[in-house]
């Protein structure tokens, strides 16, 4: 006589179980990880923006009024997930941020990211760690 083959609804329960645990603690963990790394998206536009404004400081003499004046800035990151505006404070200083959107706006503490621009001298915030440094 043969011993029977496969598993008893107890084993499979259990498993299941045990499978369901272990997604419950490490979903949270991952998403986390996934918006701290959208978080560069955020940051690259930021980047292109300080670069092209320093452009076009170096042509009109101050930084530019509004971010349709920059060539080859966009409204939106590079992949969607942030707005991006520009507040200009005189002819010498900006502060530009990205507005996360979607499920980004999830990412506590870190869901507008910004870059105050000072005479050249640039602060990010709201903290380094939104910068991922």
């Amino acid at each position: 006589m043969r011993p029977p083959r496969g598993f008893t609804l107890v084993e499979c329960a259990v498993v299941c179980a045990v499978a369901l645990t272990l997604a419950t603690v490490a979903l949270p963990d991952l998403r986390a990880t996934q918006r701290r790394a959208a978080r560069i998206d955020a940051t690259a536009a930021l980047t292109r923006v300080q670069q092209a404004q320093e452009a076009y400081r170096a042509l009109h003499g101050g930084y530019a009024p509004a971010l349709e004046s920059l060539r080859g800035v966009a409204p939106r990151s590079g992949r969607g997930l942030y707005a991006i505006t520009l507040e200009p404070d005189g002819a010498d200083a900006y502060r530009a941020s990205a507005v996360a959107r979607g499920d980004q706006a999830g990412d506590r503490g870190c869901a507008t990211i910004t870059l105050d621009v000072r005479l050249g001298f640039s602060t990010p915030g709201p903290d380094a760690g939104c910068w991922n440094r």
